[in-house]
């Protein structure tokens, strides 16, 4: 249903909204990954955002919008245990995240492949990292049954530098998947392919996601790639000067997607309900993305 977003709530308490509304459902949230109150300040009279709180299901796809600056990649990174923040806490599991784990994969906005190892190679090495006791057979047996996931089996042995772009994010799915982590991370890893890439490369994701039932956290500036791949969808605003005080950025409001989960990018624009999310959210970023 539809939640009063002109009446500001609490960055702890995000608005709620479903779409379609006549498809609303209760949450059965259990809190796989907990967000208490999260905070970032470079200036402490000044934080990027503020009292970030949200939980992830396992077995859910979230992504998180929002303009550039506004504290994403942040929070992904305190997420991969790769950064801290100023203030909350983070839990996977029931464990506070105090760094980084081969529990939870990344795949980040490039590549990050060792140009001196092949695909087999890249991945093989996260593997081992994973199961050092394994012996090179069942390596081998793991790491090309996710190359072929991802369509790569005929590009096993080449470096990066043999690959298309398109290719290589591919790659990088693959080996995060390898080490067949309890939580995915992706910084906009299609931010920089082409849109017939993109879309190829998000079908093979969603079939692998489906098939893994892989718990994913995605920051993306697609409104669509959005609808098309998640579950619910976190809409970030920017910290701002209100009436001559600053107001921290934060967790605006939820977006949670009743489409079928089933859904395909081909009728994606079919679907009763779609239009009216898309332009919800487009409104969201064009004209109340600021917190005030």
């Amino acid at each position: 249903m539809w939640s009063d977003t002109d009446q500001r709530q609490s960055p702890a308490a995000p608005a709620l909204t479903e779409f379609p509304a006549s498809h609303a459902k209760a949450s059965s949230m259990t809190g796989f990954l907990k967000i208490e109150q999260l905070g970032m300040a470079y200036q402490s009279d000044k934080p990027v955002f503020s009292d970030v709180s949200f939980t992830i299901d396992k077995g859910e796809f979230v992504c998180i919008i929002g303009h550039s600056g506004c504290g994403k990649t942040t929070i992904l990174n305190v997420l991969a245990g790769l950064d801290s923040a100023t203030t909350g806490h983070a839990f996977m599991d029931g464990r506070e995240i105090a760094g980084p784990s081969l529990e939870r994969g990344v795949v980040f906005q490039s590549h990050a492949l060792m140009p001196w190892l092949t695909v087999r190679q890249n991945i093989a090495f996260a593997v081992k990292s994973k199961w050092p006791e394994w012996k090179a057979p069942q390596v081998h047996v793991h790491v090309e049954k996710h190359v072929a996931m991802v369509g790569l089996l005929h590009a096993i042995d080449k470096k990066p530098s043999q690959l298309s772009g398109g290719m290589k994010q591919r790659v990088g799915i693959a080996r995060a998947f390898a080490i067949q982590p309890k939580m995915l991370l992706l910084d906009e890893p299609f931010g920089a392919l082409d849109a017939l890439t993109r879309g190829t490369i998000q079908d093979e994701l969603m079939g692998i996601v489906r098939q893994t039932q892989q718990t994913v956290f995605m920051i993306t500036h697609d409104v669509d790639e959005a609808i098309l791949l998640s579950d619910r969808i976190l809409l970030m605003s920017n910290g701002n000067e209100s009436d001559g005080r600053y107001v921290p950025g934060g967790l605006a409001e939820v977006v949670v997607n009743t489409l079928p989960r089933e859904r395909t990018r081909a009728q994606l624009h079919h679907l009763p309900g779609y239009y009216d999310m898309r332009n919800h959210i487009v409104d969201f970023l064009v004209s109340r993305a600021k917190a005030h």
